[in-house]
């Protein structure tokens, strides 16, 4: 084609999705153009997300409300599904939704640019001058000053409750080098911050025969010039050894001391239920870790209401939370998805105990969020500058180095130099349950 084609494009669930999205429309000979409304649109394309019923629900309904939205459109443009959500549930999915013109598995990310060309452009060039090395350039979607590196995708671990390895497989790490020539790339591109993403970052290399190798990933990253802070998202508990935990605290900067820890669970009776990988006690964990970074920011998650958990077994979690005083506390009611082990366990809990225990849980850890944030007050901290306010002229929305985006709080800014993409020093001056409020140096 002569022309970039117009792409809206809509991509849900998790940031490892968000990368398949960005690579995806990256990758397209010809280049695309990003539009905000689907009505300029050539091309729509839906990256979907289905690792528990809510997120099978959100992309479904966002599916049938973009297909309602160009239905009279004329040209109507050409609508794609892609992501988990086809590739949970495939012909059942198309034989439910004919209104989709291009189907997309996770399995299939290198054939999409191609077949998004097809469906816009028959009569454009074949299918074989259109495959080319994938990943391809990245159409980065994230505000200036980050971005996020997939590093690995798959899993090998067998969670009684989780979805994934039947959707995207086992693990496949990608390679040392195509890693590090992405994330030099992203640096040079303004992205002062790097978010390494996986389904687990301390699995990454093992598919390789590398028992040490997200150590050797890190040492070809933090050294990039350019690169201010390194943030590693989602590190399981088994990979966390005094070893690896060792190395990171004489990495020093740019590793932020900022630790995403799935716990899932705080009593040894539901983690071993909920086949968790063998580790050391959550508590434990915690210690380790702060033995070696005294200032570490902990996020962690929990499920309420798995299958055997008792009051007792909860009061566990909630005992853990008021003493370990985390920064981040995420907390998901169980769902029993279809296929996994966790349904056919014994020791049911309602929908509604499990939400009640979520929202118990919730409740303790905002107050305990307040106090740990109310302690920044006065300090003068680096906030990473991502947008505008939407509302608030003058006002903007940044990250401290304890605050990962689109999972954590923010920081609210203002002040001379604050831009989108600027690292600025600014002055703590007020503390919310989840969020702070600062002012940047003169």
């Amino acid at each position: 084609m002569n022309r970039s084609i117009k792409v809206y494009s809509i991509s849900l669930g998790c940031p490892k999705n968000r990368v398949d999205a960005e690579a995806v429309l990256g990758s397209m000979p010809g280049g695309v153009r990003i539009v905000a409304d689907p009505a300029q649109a050539d091309l729509v394309v839906i990256n979907t997300c289905s690792f528990i019923k809510p997120a099978v629900e959100e992309s479904v309904r966002v599916i049938l409300d973009t297909a309602e939205a160009i239905r009279g459109l004329s040209p109507r443009p050409k609508l794609a599904v892609t992501g988990c959500l086809p590739g949970r549930y495939g012909e059942e999915l198309r034989a439910g939704l004919p209104e989709v013109d291009v189907w997309g598995l996770p399995s299939e990310l290198a054939e999409l640019p191609g077949r998004l060309i097809r469906a816009v452009s028959p009569d454009g060039p074949g299918l074989s001058d259109l495959r080319r090395p994938f990943p391809g350039t990245r159409l980065v979607s994230t505000p200036p000053g980050f971005a996020y590196v997939k590093i690995a995708e798959g899993c090998n671990h067998a969670c009684a409750y989780c979805t994934i390895p039947s959707i995207r497989g086992r693990l496949v790490s990608r390679p040392v080098a195509d890693i590090v020539a992405e994330a030099a790339g992203l640096v040079a591109g303004g992205a002062s911050e790097l978010i390494l993403v996986a389904q687990d970052l301390t699995a990454y290399g093992r598919d390789m025969g590398k028992g040490k190798g997200l150590r050797e990933l890190m040492e070809g990253l933090l050294p990039l010039p350019g690169l201010s802070r390194l943030r590693l998202m989602y590190l399981y508990p088994s990979g966390l050894d005094a070893g690896f935990l060792d190395f990171l605290a004489a990495a020093g900067p740019p590793l932020l001391p900022y630790f995403d820890i799935p716990f899932q669970h705080a009593h040894p009776d539901v983690l071993r239920a909920m086949g968790r990988p063998r580790s050391d006690a959550p508590e434990a964990i915690v210690a380790r870790v702060r033995q070696r970074f005294p200032e570490a920011a902990i996020r962690t998650t929990f499920i309420t209401g798995f299958p055997g958990e008792t009051p007792r077994r909860f009061q566990a979690v909630l005992d853990f939370v008021a003493r370990e005083r985390l920064h981040h506390v995420g907390v998901f009611p169980f769902s029993p998805e279809e296929g996994t082990r966790a349904v056919t366990l014994p020791g049911k809990v309602s929908g509604a105990e499990a939400r009640r225990r979520r929202d118990a849980l919730m409740e303790l850890q905002a107050e305990i969020s307040a106090d740990i944030l109310a302690g920044y007050v006065g300090q003068t901290l680096p906030v990473l500058v991502d947008a505008p306010h939407p509302e608030w002229p003058g006002l903007f929305v940044g990250r401290t180095w304890f605050q990962a985006p689109e999972a954590d709080g923010v920081t609210y800014v203002s002040g001379p130099g604050v831009a989108p993409g600027k690292l600025v020093m600014a002055e703590i001056v007020e503390s919310k349950d989840y969020d702070l409020v600062a002012l940047a140096d003169g």
